[in-house]
């Protein structure tokens, strides 16, 4: 039986592999590409004459931003968040003017809070490991830590139902800030907007115990966006106040199983800091504020990674026999067969737990912002789209103006045909990877 290295040396070696490199690498080194089959051409929108055409097999990438399931997709999503961050925080691109640097604004952090005891690796100010709470030293890679010190007692009831409302949790959380900040200017709730509005990004973030907690910028706006000065009582100060006592006043009401009531809250580990108008690459200073140049790249990684627990599916999951079969820690595995036990009961049906049984109930997009904060993930890829197509009309002498483009395309599978040819493009994409990390080190020297 051929091994692996023996697979990779003969697609090496295959008549059509140039061809085939081409198309992966037109993808990005995609892990998972979508194939097409059709053509497109150019015509003349007055006499309807082809101009030219082109037709065939191509490869486009999947478009899956964890980093888990496709490295080079996942590279590009972390990139298009980078920009739609930074834009929110630095202004001067992306329509958002220079003047937000001087607005008010915080980065947030709003946690889960506990149903139970988890095995934790703390330490001391002094670098000091302090026992976890089962009497035990754990190593930094323990993969123990995370999980239920006693799983008996554990909610894992509770921890599915409040990761999948944890969007109506956050929802609730902005309606009750507004209202904070308008109660804070002396101002009726229902005036607010007259006076200002609200902005925020925020990404979700899987702690080490299976759930989510959010990182968000937030920022005060005139009440037209970012372009209308904000009014003078709106102070970075006024805002951190306001972000801690809204958190701690947000409550959701679901049902449990058995007809009871359970309280969702946020964690009592709310984080509100002040974003400093720098350049600087360190993430905070010594005052605790964090520059927003670096937290642009904090915030967008967050967006490509997975469930943080080790181990877990990276699609949804179909059938109780994959749950037995997963090599999941007891601690993921347990939180991943309450989502799917949850997921067959009426009460929760538009929850659709069994859909997202795979990411802990968690049902969320990973990355939202408000209308007014930035541009938008859709503006930045129409973009860059319309980069290349005016690269590929330019190097055909065509005038993008005066031509229309024709695309028909049929969808005939995603993929690769082995393990050698994905190990290939994972290979192409790391070298990708790597050219653009020298391009920047040597922009960055220059």
């Amino acid at each position: 039986m051929l091994t692996l290295e023996d697979r990779i040396v003969h697609r090496l070696k295959a008549p059509d592999y140039l061809d085939w490199r081409d198309k992966v690498n037109a993808t990005g080194g995609c892990a998972q590409p979508i194939h097409l089959t059709g053509a497109w051409q150019l015509q003349d929108p007055t006499t309807s004459k082809v101009l030219d055409h082109h037709g065939g097999d191509i490869l486009i990438p999947c478009g899956n931003r964890r980093e888990s399931v496709c490295p080079s997709c996942s590279d590009r999503y972390a990139a298009d968040a980078y920009h739609l961050m930074r834009a929110g925080l630095s202004g001067g691109t992306k329509g958002v003017p220079e003047s937000v640097r001087d607005k008010p604004r915080v980065f947030a952090t709003l946690t889960a809070p506990s149903f139970g005891k988890v095995h934790s690796r703390r330490t001391t100010t002094r670098g000091k490991t302090i026992p976890c709470g089962c009497g035990s030293w754990h190593h930094v890679d323990d993969p123990r830590i995370g999980g239920s010190i006693d799983p008996d007692t554990y909610d894992y009831v509770g921890a599915i139902l409040w990761q999948a409302n944890a969007g109506a949790l956050w929802h609730r959380f902005t309606i009750t800030l507004r209202r904070v900040l308008a109660h804070a200017a002396g101002l009726p709730a229902s005036r607010f907007a007259d006076h200002a509005r609200l902005s925020y990004a925020k990404v979700a973030e899987y702690q080490r115990r299976g759930l989510v907690h959010f990182h968000a910028v937030i920022r005060i706006d005139g009440p037209d966006g970012p372009t209308d000065p904000t009014p003078r009582w709106a102070t970075t100060e006024l805002l951190e106040h306001c972000v801690k006592v809204a958190a701690a006043a947000v409550l959701v009401e679901v049902e449990r199983p058995d007809g009871s009531t359970l309280p969702l809250v946020w964690g009592a580990q709310v984080d509100s800091r002040a974003i400093r108008p720098a350049n600087a690459d360190q993430v905070e200073d010594r005052t605790g504020q964090i520059s927003e140049t670096a937290l642009a790249g904090y915030v967008a990684k967050y967006a490509t990674k997975g469930t943080g627990a080790r181990d877990t599916a990276d699609r949804p999951i179909r059938s109780q026999l994959t749950i037995d079969h997963l090599p999941m820690a007891e601690h993921a595995r347990r939180m991943v067969q309450t989502a799917w036990d949850l997921g067959d009961l009426e009460q929760y049906s538009p929850l659709h737990l069994r859909k997202w049984a795979h990411m802990l109930g968690f049902r969320g997009h990973f990355l939202t912002k408000s209308k007014a904060y930035s541009t938008t993930f859709g503006a930045i890829r129409g973009e860059r789209r319309e980069f290349r197509a005016r690269e590929v009309l330019d190097r055909l002498g065509v005038d993008p103006e005066s031509v229309l483009v024709v695309n028909n395309w049929t969808y005939t599978g995603s993929g690769y045909a082995n393990d050698a040819e994905r190990e290939l493009a994972l290979a192409i994409a790391e070298g990708k990877r790597l050219q653009r990390q020298r391009k920047y080190e040597q922009e960055e020297a220059a």
